[in-house]
């Protein structure tokens, strides 16, 4: 069995209106902060050959050269990674400098994800992005020059008044510049966010379901034009070019998370790690773990992922393999659960395979509470 390693650098030079996920501007703790993730990789190798690394955040490419060689030292010298692994690294498009590229060509780095998100300079501004939708194209063509074939780019759709003519001109500029995936979201307004603080005192507004449907039918009809394959809700790639690592959190492959938040799953235990970037460096200095929390999923919790993660993707959740997991009796709650969507033609079966329609993804969250059992907290 293999793994994929999940590697959470939370540092930012500045923070971005939209997001929730754990960041912090600390930027002089970068050095004793790749030391620390040093020190838990020597902590957890578990001899299971790795598939997959990915470094996320916050922003990775906020890390100088040696503080990434640092971690990939330790990677290398405590855990077995496949001659083909695949090796990911987000980058902000302002971070990817000729410099930047060359010394990542030096690293086992083959895979670049850019936080593009859009190429309107307003929308940017909203965001509170650091770079413009020139420096976006510009660190994609620079990024291809320096030799890396294997580039996905973050797209966001649903900003206010934002018209489908522009979010075309997105995708369209998206498919022009050759990159190998592109994952799309729609705008989320997260709790304690500065933009749903914005949404709330009435300074922007949401736009309705029937644009937000329209924006997804155009990413999904143009990427398909263009060759994509629309392999999960939010992802879509040229064939063979799907994010093995994501896949892995869809299939159920175990992964270790490090760092501070980082989470691990070995397919019956969830933990994660303190979400706070001092509490972590300390701990690891003191040689002691920065586990959080633990959680033991219960039948029921298990039964809930599954669902969960299968339906998430074009390969649709098997039946048989639901069965001899969970048995007769959770198949035939799930097929019950199914009918009223299949009948409204959200979901589809194929065999003994469910597998959500176009219109289903788009209320893919509805669907899957449906087909999921109450758990006692």
């Amino acid at each position: 069995m293999s793994q994929g390693l999940y590697f959470h650098i939370p540092f930012c030079k500045s923070r971005c209106t939209y997001c929730d996920f754990y960041s912090t501007t600390q930027l002089p703790l970068r050095q004793r902060y790749a030391e620390a993730l040093a020190v838990e990789i020597s902590q957890r190798a578990n001899g299971l050959p790795v598939r997959t690394i990915y470094f996320g955040g916050g922003t990775p490419s906020q890390l100088t050269f040696s503080q990434l060689q640092t971690i990939f030292s330790a990677i290398f010298q405590h855990f077995s990674v496949e001659n083909d692994a695949e090796i990911t690294l987000e980058a902000n498009p302002d971070d990817v400098t000729p410099d930047f590229l060359s010394q990542l060509r030096q690293l086992p780095v083959n895979r670049l994800s850019m936080g593009v998100q859009t190429f309107n300079d307003q929308q940017l501004a909203l965001l509170r992005r650091r770079h413009t939708a020139q420096q976006a194209v510009d660190a994609v063509k620079r990024a291809q020059q320096a030799g890396f074939s294997n580039i996905s780019i973050d797209l966001i759709y649903g900003f206010p008044e934002q018209t489908l003519a522009d979010w075309q001109h997105n995708v369209s500029q998206a498919v022009a510049l050759g990159v190998q995936h592109i994952s799309a979201y729609a705008l989320m307004y997260e709790d304690g966010t500065p933009l749903t603080q914005q949404l709330r005192d009435g300074q922007i507004s949401e736009i309705d379901d029937e644009r937000s449907w329209e924006m997804f039918c155009t990413l999904c009809e143009t990427l398909e034009r263009a060759g994509f394959e629309h392999y999960e809700i939010s992802n879509f790639c040229l064939p063979g070019r799907a994010s093995r690592h994501n896949s892995s959190y869809w299939d159920g492959t175990p992964y270790l998370g490090f760092g501070a938040a980082a989470h691990s799953f070995d397919g019956r235990c969830r933990s994660w790690n303190v979400a706070d970037l001092q509490r972590y460096i300390a701990a690891m200095e003191q040689g002691r773990g920065a586990t959080e929390a633990t959680e033991t999923l219960s039948p029921d919790q298990r039964y809930n992922e599954f669902v969960m993660t299968r339906l998430r993707t074009r390969n649709g959740l098997d039946l048989n393999a639901l069965r001899r997991e969970f048995g007769e009796e959770k198949l035939r709650y799930c097929q019950r659960a199914a009918q009223a969507h299949l009948a409204r033609g959200l979901l589809q079966q194929s065999g003994e395979t469910l597998v959500l329609t176009r219109q289903g993804i788009f209320v893919s969250n509805d669907i899957m509470s449906d087909l999921m059992v109450d758990v006692d907290e």
